[in-house]
């Protein structure tokens, strides 16, 4: 059996997805968090499970258990709550009686399996009971649904935690579904007015609780195996966080035990220079700085929830992207870029604070190479429709803009991108959450021509062009539309945002991919599979053609 120690070592936070603990629960147990906890305090927090895919995940069943209970008789659903939580209780149990028989304690092994049935069971009745007296209510609050939501992580972290316990490693579920409540005696009312002024705040007054959680746990010598989800939250967790609240509670972890590490698990290498199923030379990006992985999510790319970067950016605590299929690759590692005056190191500066202030410097995000950066990352944002509207005159310029965006935003709609003159203005606008993009700008389509004639030009894409200090790449945009007029398309919308950090374009979105793979191969300067062919056949060095801050790019 492997206990805690009580020397002194750093916090390590590991955070596993849903399909990761589904799928690859050995993997995490048996090899990934028992080689770091003799250099670590490590907590690991975990996702609900997903044997397949999200979209059949034990999240996705919850929801619709919560819908069969609340729904009347007239509604035509295929099943009953009782169903579905039969089907989520089942497929616990079978990971319960697929653990191996055969583990390090094998006085106490089947013990540690038969706790596991019970606890799953348990927690299983208790969900159909509360969903049998939601039923007799007939509405869901928002804290109904926390309550439900919360079974999954629970139940990922019994599992989790049975699975370390059997291969040696003392391990216990630290449940915070009611740590809101514990740390924050608001009324619900004035809570979600907090975390509405000033959000990162709000998850401050957090850490105190979370902390006193987590260690309970931990100076009883055991791996504490937190809930991804934490609650509850005013107006729910899952309307005002979203899907990425398990990466935000990680990231609320590691702020609270002063973690020097947070690494996010997931099956992917890490971040890459462009989506590698759509441009296949796309590469491994060993560093990345917060801000440019914030603006990669905003505009279409799966990295991590903008408040957690915000969050472990308060605190100074790098994010490390790992891939659970290759636990000894690097991955990629999310700075923030605050400004090191020297990449020297320094009486008592640590081995990352070295590591850091060398990349920003080598890589031109400070100092004499800013000028020879290229780009980091492109993305691509699809399902976005071009509104063009010239104004009749009936509202003052200076309200034109607001007026239209208070109309989208009525409709469900977002402006991503913007460009406007004293009459007229172009928007990207895409669609919240599972909204139908077409027929929310047919519905506002009649409000939009009250102020002047509205053109709407469907299936378009954003294709973003990402890099730290983007004002200081001479040329930059220069490089980016000859490259694209040279593959023949047509820009339909361009803006450079404030933060200096993107270029943002508006394409059809039939010619969004060449766009990608043109601006990767000649802007970001990534040969193409011809290019590198002939490298090979001239026998010219392949390095010579990487990007200033691609040098260490695996291949």
């Amino acid at each position: 059996m492997i206990a805690r120690t009580e020397d002194y070592r750093p916090w390590l936070i590991q955070k596993y997805g849903g399909t990761s603990v589904g799928k690859l629960l050995s993997t995490i147990t048996e090899s990934i968090v028992p080689q770091y906890l003799n250099d670590y305090n490590v907590a690991v927090v975990c996702s609900a499970r997903s044997s397949a895919s999200k979209s059949v995940g034990t999240t996705n069943l919850l929801l619709r258990a919560l819908a069969c209970a609340v729904s009347s008789e007239e509604d035509a659903l295929t099943v009953d709550f009782d169903e579905v939580v039969d089907l989520i209780q089942n497929e616990h149990l079978s990971v319960a009686d697929s653990l191996p028989s055969e583990a390090v304690l094998q006085p106490s092994s089947s013990e540690i399996i038969q706790q596991l049935r019970q606890s799953i069971v348990a927690e299983c009745e208790a969900l159909r009971r509360f969903l049998g007296a939601t039923r007799v209510i007939g509405e869901a609050s928002d804290r109904t649904q926390d309550r439900v939501l919360g079974v999954g992580e629970k139940l990922s972290c019994l599992v989790v935690a049975a699975a370390l316990s059997l291969n040696g490693v003392e391990a216990e579920m630290v449940n915070l579904e009611n740590i809101v409540q514990a740390a924050d005696k608001r009324s619900p009312r004035e809570q979600q007015a907090a975390y509405k002024q000033n959000p990162i705040s709000f998850l401050q007054g957090l850490r105190d609780a979370v902390r006193d959680a987590i260690l309970q746990c931990s100076t009883q010598g055991k791996v504490p195996v937190v809930t991804g989800f934490f609650g509850s939250m005013p107006h729910s967790l899952l309307h005002t966080v979203g899907r990425g609240y398990s990466d935000l509670c990680a990231a609320l972890c590691a702020v609270s035990l002063g973690a020097e590490e947070l690494q996010i698990w997931k099956e992917v290498a890490g971040i890459f220079t462009a989506d590698p199923t759509k441009v296949s030379t796309a590469r491994v990006l060993p560093m990345i700085t917060l801000e440019e992985a914030v603006e990669l999510t905003y505009y279409g790319s799966e990295v991590i929830h903008p408040l957690t970067m915000s969050l472990l950016n308060k605190e100074d605590i790098n994010l490390r992207l790992k891939n659970v299929k290759d636990p000894a690759g690097a991955g990629t590692v999310v700075y923030s870029t605050t400004p090191s005056p020297s990449p020297t190191q320094t009486p008592g500066s640590t081995g990352m604070e070295m590591s850091r202030s060398l990349f920003m410097t080598s890589h031109g995000y400070y100092g004499k190479e800013q000028a020879k950066r290229v780009p980091t990352a492109i993305t691509t944002k699809d399902s976005i429709a071009l509104v063009n509207i010239t104004s009749n005159g009936k509202l003052p310029a200076q309200a034109f803009l607001g007026q239209v965006i208070s109309i989208l935003g009525q409709h469900q709609l977002s402006v991503d991108l913007a460009s406007s003159s004293r009459q007229s203005l172009s928007l990207a606008v895409s669609a919240y959450g599972s909204t139908n993009l077409s027929d929310a700008i047919d519905e506002a389509l009649s409000e939009l021509e009250e102020f002047g004639s509205t053109t709407i030009v469907p299936k378009m894409s954003i294709i973003s062009v990402v890099g730290h200090k983007m004002k200081n790449m001479v040329g930059i945009a220069a490089e980016i539309f000859s490259a694209l007029a040279s593959a023949r398309i047509n820009i339909r919308l361009i803006s450079q945002g404030a933060s200096e950090i993107n270029i943002s374009f508006v394409v059809r979105t039939q010619d969004a991919l060449l766009a990608m793979e043109v601006i990767h191969s000649k802007v970001m300067q990534i040969p193409g599979h011809a290019e590198r062919q002939v490298s090979l056949i001239t026998g010219e060095e392949f390095s010579s053609h990487l990007p200033h801050h691609t040098g260490s790019h695996p291949y």
